[in-house]
């Protein structure tokens, strides 16, 4: 797989960590995961968003370990907070998980299926 991070110049300039659009060339199988929610595998679910976005994190990685890919097969990400004042404790774990990694991203203020959740991630990964 190829990958190339773009971020245009005659284009709004980015906001945070992550990358405008990624164009991906030579990708052999494509991996699209759904949204994975702070719960543990007991069913307990943390009272703080950063412990359920680590949680939601690595459910993430579970299911790209699972399928033979690593964070930096990630190109595309969409994380759901439950209220705008979750997105700096969800970035902190994002940072925590992705390092460099400069997936396309969206994050999205809204309600979640269960109200102990605090944060949601679904991704796409190509290989």
């Amino acid at each position: 797989m190829q990958r190339r991070d773009i971020n245009a110049l005659n284009a709004l300039a980015r906001a945070g960590a992550y990358s405008q659009a990624v164009e991906v060339t030579g990708g052999t199988r494509t991996l699209w995961i759904s949204g994975q929610v702070g719960v543990a595998i007991d069913g307990s679910v943390p009272p703080d968003v950063l412990a359920q976005a680590r949680l939601a994190w690595a459910n993430v990685i579970a299911q790209l370990q699972f399928a033979g890919m690593g964070v930096d097969n990630i190109v595309r990400l969409a994380a759901i907070v439950s209220t705008a004042a979750d997105i700096p404790a969800a970035r902190t774990a994002r940072s925590e998980v992705l390092g460099e990694c400069r997936p396309a991203s969206t994050v999205i203020v809204g309600g979640l299926a269960d109200p102990a959740w605090k944060v949601e991630i679904e991704a796409v990964a190509i290989e």
